[in-house]
């Protein structure tokens, strides 16, 4: 069933069975924040298990890219489109949030996001493929580690 995200009041809705479930819920709200106030996009999620394409979707990118496989439980899911870029998000029960940003055009951006909730460790399969996280600071979240890689493939 899919559940509105709202920043104001953050609520970890869906993400229970995470260690840092209340950090994930405000990487989250942090998330549908940035899409409400930048395009008046409503974040939307729904359980990984009622929208598999999305999650396929992302981990054939995470795979063809990079050789990728999360090891964590994917826990939710949302894709959608704003402005001409095609948004894709997986939240893991980790607290490892992923989303593939993928412009329409052909010369538009293209990249995968990572962000790692408070809290959390970094990821073995990340941390083994090289990533380097920047840290950032979130009133919904606290702090959040960051990285990317540009997507080169056709997808």
């Amino acid at each position: 069933m899919p559940y509105v995200v709202d920043f104001e009041d953050v609520s970890a809705v869906g993400l229970e069975t995470s260690p840092v479930a209340e950090a994930l819920a405000g990487l989250r709200a942090n998330e549908a924040r940035y899409f409400k106030n930048k395009y008046g996009h409503v974040f939307t999620v729904s359980p990984a298990s009622e929208e598999p394409e999305t999650l396929d979707y992302v981990n054939r990118i995470l795979a063809d890219e990079r050789k990728l496989d999360i090891a964590a439980r994917p826990l939710e899911v949302t894709s959608f489109e704003v402005d001409g870029i095609r948004m894709a998000y997986v939240f893991y029960e980790s607290g490892l949030s992923i989303n593939v940003m993928y412009t329409i055009a052909d010369a538009g951006k293209r990249a995968v996001g990572f962000k790692l909730s408070e809290g959390m460790e970094v990821p073995a399969e990340l941390g083994a493929a090289g990533f380097k996280f920047a840290r950032q600071k979130s009133k919904l979240a606290g702090t959040i580690r960051g990285s990317f890689f540009v997507i080169k493939g056709e997808y």
